[in-house]
């Protein structure tokens, strides 16, 4: 059992590192910043267990350097830091985190849509700035939420999670998935639209799709053209759904009245022309960053490190051709 080797790209949490105790030894990296890939390949080349925390990428180099390894298990619900191909050719297993994060992220998606409409990071810079000298009838005049129609753009748990909290704000919600769910529009309330639909009808707009080739600036130019100029985007899914040169310009123009952002193209850099508007509101890719949840992450990484290394399949297994094949 000692003899395993599990490296973590960042410190864990120590409950989550005591499941991975259970069944070898564990080595962290003493910094939360990215290790670049040489680095990387040097440090988990007598690993069987990789967890890689945050944006940690796992390319075929990485994968390729360590001989031993049998699973990387990823503390997200986006596996795209990970090569899957390659892992798969190689035998080795991928998993993530699903569920434990979904309530968390659809939390991050309305404080996104309510600071966006509401002016808060606006209202915060001004008041910070010292320029309040006294309440005036159209100072900061915001959009109400409550009301509108919501369109999201992925159906899924995360998703349904948003739709569950519109229930509250007597919204209207429209939804667009690559299939429709029945059932969610009979719980829910949801109405199915085609993409060009959703856009055009919805005040609010939120997306909430896994990264694919499919899914890659799904937003763009001519997507933006179709949604209202009163209307606000929020992206809680991935940074490169988003087209952000398409997404600057239609704000810049007053194309869009805003937008809510906690993740970005080219994370961490920014597009430069996303620092010079006020009608945004920005956060560092922090759509689970609660104490709990982030703990909930580690642990169910580490179960499913603890799985594979047991020789059991792993419960959030994404890449079952490799589990054949083991």
């Amino acid at each position: 059992m000692a003899s395993r080797s599990i490296f973590v790209t960042w410190p864990i949490e120590a409950e989550a590192r005591a499941i991975l105790e259970r069944v070898g030894n564990v080595r962290t990296s003493h910094t939360e910043h990215e290790l670049p890939v040489a680095e990387l390949a040097q440090l988990v080349a007598d690993c069987e267990a990789i967890i890689p925390m945050g944006a940690h990428q796992i390319p075929d180099a990485v994968l390729a350097a360590a001989p031993h390894l049998r699973i990387v298990a990823v503390a997200a619900v986006g596996y795209n830091i990970v090569d899957v191909a390659a892992a798969s050719r190689r035998g080795i297993l991928v998993t993530n985190t699903p569920g434990v994060l979904t309530e968390t992220t659809a939390d991050m998606a309305w404080a996104l849509m309510l600071g966006v409409a509401r002016r808060v990071p606006e209202s915060d810079r001004f008041v910070r700035a010292g320029k309040w000298t006294g309440v005036y009838w159209s100072q900061l005049m915001g959009a109400d939420v409550h009301g509108a129609t919501l369109g999201i753009v992925g159906l899924g748990r995360i998703g349904q999670a948003i739709a569950r909290r519109a229930q509250g704000f007597g919204m209207r919600v429209l939804y667009h998935n690559r299939k429709r769910d029945p059932e969610a529009e009979r719980s829910l309330g949801a109405e199915y639209r085609p993409k060009a639909e959703l856009l055009r009808e919805a005040d609010f707009v939120v997306l909430s799709v896994p990264l694919s080739r499919e899914s890659r600036h799904l937003i763009g130019a001519a997507e933006l053209a179709l949604m209202k100029p009163t209307a606000f985007l929020v992206n809680v899914a991935r940074g490169p759904v988003v087209d952000e040169t398409a997404l600057v310009e239609a704000l810049r123009s007053g194309r869009l009245a805003g937008a809510g952002l906690d993740v970005f193209e080219e994370e961490p850099k920014l597009h430069p022309g996303l620092l010079g508007l006020e009608n945004l509101a920005l956060t560092p890719h922090i759509g689970s960053a609660s104490r709990a949840t982030r703990l909930q992450m580690a642990s169910r990484a580490a179960e499913n490190c603890v799985a594979a290394l047991e020789g059991r399949r792993p419960p959030n297994l994404v890449n079952p051709e490799a589990w054949r094949s083991a």
